[in-house]
């Protein structure tokens, strides 16, 4: 991200800080609300960006190979196909969604081909998936339901083949039931502990120099790292962030402006970063960071749908040389310090500890506050 966002990233700062100041947050849903549709590009119809770590399909997550769009579909302009890579292969497509506990979801999709499965797990009970043995060559609807247990805030849908029975098609995926209550946004850790937050985004620039500082002086920091600089090197985002404290979370795939996109963009970009996440470092996120600090109601929904339970900008900006602190004065108990990973965050960094130590504060690490 380049110094010409910083104008635009301090106004969104003020708007987040007069939320904040005014206790303002999002309508949070409510279980008697109208059925919604949870799933992530339920139609394929999102366009797949050319980034090598977005995956085949945004939204959801297929065996390396086997997964296409078609222009073949039930409705719209595109549909799932799926070729097994052999007979040891079903070409299964899932991907995880936030649900509310204790209660009924509906599931259902349009599919195309022999033996085609459509079901959930996680939901906290057995759940026997919907399947069609033949649909003659037409698309056939498949319906299951189920209701989730009383610690169940997540599941994992999935549509896949059978052994050795070819191709299948699938579109107009549906999970029907209440949306997770949206996610918190704040631009700070609400604390009287002395305390500040170090995060540091992107990673572009990952340089040995930021790395040894932060081993030297054991900072807990939390990254958010964009899918493509964390496939070229997830080894340099797990040792940045190896001391106790530390985690790594979500930032979007395409670090676009999120409040250009419709409600469905936005989640396959927060749940498609999510998944990378998870995959390379083995925990899923908590805290969506919104690219250049814009964010809207939709935001705030699409975050929660992906599992986000906060949507945090900063207070503070000490990327690129800057010292800037959006309210003004000293740091301040639960401040979130903005960085990134430039050629400039191994001055960036002592910088920033100085500032903190000034202000009689010390780096802590954010999930350890944030739950």
């Amino acid at each position: 991200m380049s110094r010409s966002t910083s104008l635009r990233r301090l106004a969104a700062c003020a708007a987040t800080a007069a939320l904040a100041a005014l206790g303002v947050a999002a309508p949070a849903a409510h279980a008697d609300a109208a059925p919604f549709n949870l799933a992530t590009n339920p139609g394929f119809e999102i366009p797949t960006l050319p980034l090598g770590d977005w995956g085949s399909i945004p939204g959801w997550n297929c065996a390396t190979g086997e997964a296409s769009v078609s222009s073949d579909a039930h409705s719209g302009s595109s549909a799932l196909s799926v070729t097994p890579a052999g007979a040891n292969s079903t070409g299964e497509c899932g991907q995880t969604v936030s649900v509310r506990p204790s209660t009924t979801y509906t599931l259902s999709a349009w599919v195309r081909g022999s033996y085609v499965f459509l079901g959930a797990t996680g939901t906290g009970h057995d759940v026997p998936p919907a399947w069609a043995a033949n649909t003659g060559g037409g698309w056939q609807q498949l319906t299951t339901s189920f209701t989730t247990g009383t610690d169940s805030t997540s599941v994992h849908l999935y549509l896949h083949g059978w052994y050795g029975q070819g191709a299948f098609s699938a579109d107009d995926v549906q999970l029907s039931g209440p949306a997770p209550d949206p996610a918190n946004p704040t631009w700070n850790v609400p604390t009287t502990d002395k305390v500040v937050f170090f995060t540091i985004d992107d990673g572009w620039y990952r340089t040995p120099e930021a790395e040894q500082f932060i081993a030297d002086h054991h900072l807990p920091i939390t990254a958010f790292p964009l899918p493509m600089p964390s496939g070229f090197d997830p080894d340099y985002f797990k040792r940045v962030t190896a001391v106790p404290g530390s985690s790594i979370q979500d930032h979007s795939v395409s670090h676009r402006d999120l409040t250009t996109l419709s409600l469905a963009e936005q989640q396959a970009e927060i749940c498609s970063a999510r998944d990378t996440d998870l995959r390379l470092y083995g925990t899923a996120p908590t805290i969506f960071r919104p690219p250049s600090f814009t964010w809207n109601a939709d935001t705030l929904q699409a975050a929660a749908d992906c599992g986000m339970r906060t949507v945090l900008t900063a207070t503070a900006d000490f990327s690129w040389g800057q010292s800037n602190i959006y309210r003004g004065g000293a740091l301040q108990p639960g401040d979130v310090v903005l960085m990134h990973f430039t050629d400039t965050l191994a001055t960036d960094l002592p910088r920033a500890l100085a500032a903190a130590q000034a202000a009689g504060l010390k780096p802590a690490g954010l999930t350890d506050y944030l739950h």
